[in-house]
């Protein structure tokens, strides 16, 4: 028979749990504020806004399109130099042969890379990548 030890939670559930409480929290924090009555502004003045709400409102129309537009520069500058065409010189290092392929920098990861031809490959302990643009001349 085998013995199971005792059954704790794992800590991401613990995290999942402290995400949930918070946002309970904040949820509630706002509702109550949101229907405490209102005090009556009879005595006091009429404060007038720093900024008239038209200026506001394009003020943050033009920040989040600010923002949008930024991811989507950076995301289209990511995947264009991902489509990027290397030379992928491999060099085993005991024996000083030399290599070469072509692959595009979004298949170059680790120690390993898939060519344009599709071929998978994996360098051993004693081999080197060296990578250049492939319009690049060797160096001697």
């Amino acid at each position: 028979m085998r013995r199971v030890g005792p059954c704790y939670a794992s800590p991401m559930f613990w995290k999942l749990l402290l995400t949930a409480a918070v946002i309970l929290g904040a949820y509630l924090v706002i509702r109550a504020r949101m229907r405490a009555p209102r005090e009556s502004t009879g005595s006091a003045p009429q404060r007038l806004p720093v900024f008239p709400r038209g200026w506001a409102r394009g003020a943050a129309y033009a920040l989040v399109g600010l923002l949008i537009g930024g991811t989507a520069f950076y995301l289209i500058r990511t995947w264009d130099s991902g489509r990027e065409v290397l030379r992928v010189q491999v060099v085993n290092a005991n024996t000083g042969m030399v290599i070469d392929y072509r692959a595009r920098r979004r298949d170059i990861e680790g120690r390993g890379f898939r060519t344009l031809e599709g071929q998978v490959v994996r360098l051993a302990d004693v081999e080197r990548m060296v990578l250049t643009a492939a319009d690049q001349e060797p160096r001697p």
